[in-house]
């Protein structure tokens, strides 16, 4: 994680459509040193721009346009980072089972204890600065790959595979003193500390990365 968003304030995100509620909960979020912003419907929490911050979500049940529900589910799709605290004035078992079995965080019903809320939004915050890091990581791993040429990422993939230089050089036809120049070079772009190091990287890329059989005689050496 970039130190401007490790240093960034971290985002509580209200939606509720009681104009009384939002003004409490906006107190009580500025006043633990978080930046609050509030909505009064899905919709216009949705238009709103995403930002690449700590943040989570107080989601009222009831909305006058996408329920909490509704909205929960668009957000785990889009917003992965974003964990969800739900309220409400007229919960059930079966609903908030349902908001639970979907990721929430947290289900209250009103009124409920400002600590017990708060609690759950330090989690929510937590989870999010991980969630974020995690992504950022990726992403940088995503660049290095995108920067090995072709035959850079076969040795890579048959490196990672458990086969060794000479057999890597077999496998693309192609001498062990190239097949030592071009792993030498994945190691550097990927920025690699130790070959268990490029391994764990390749991991984490997936199995998608992977190349078949087919393609590795179309790559000149």
């Amino acid at each position: 994680m970039t130190t401007s968003i490790q240093n960034a304030t971290p985002i509580v995100f209200v939606v509720d459509d009681d104009i009384s509620v939002r003004e409490s909960l906006e107190l009580l979020i500025r006043c633990e040193g978080w930046q609050p912003e509030m909505f009064a419907s899905a919709r216009e929490f949705l238009a709103r721009p995403r930002l690449v911050v700590p943040s989570c979500l107080v989601l009222d049940l009831s909305l006058p346009d996408l329920n909490g529900l509704d909205l929960q589910r668009r957000l785990a799709l889009e917003r992965t980072d974003m964990p969800i605290m739900f309220i409400t004035g007229h919960g059930d078992v079966p609903t908030s089972v349902q908001a639970m079995k979907a990721g929430a965080v947290e289900f209250l019903t009103k009124p409920f204890k400002h600590d017990v809320l708060l609690d759950a939004i330090r989690e929510s915050l937590n989870r999010s600065r991980l969630a974020i890091a995690r992504e950022m990581e990726m992403r940088t791993l995503r660049s290095r790959y995108a920067a090995l040429t072709p035959r850079e990422r076969q040795v890579l993939a048959l490196t990672v595979s458990g086969l060794l230089n000479k057999q890597v050089a077999g496998e693309l036809g192609i001498s062990e003193i190239t097949v030592k120049a071009h792993r030498g070079r994945v190691m550097q772009k990927m920025q690699a500390q130790s070959f268990a190091d490029l391994v764990k990287m390749a991991t984490r890329l997936g199995p998608h990365r992977a190349l078949n059989s087919a393609g590795l005689a179309d790559v000149a050496a």
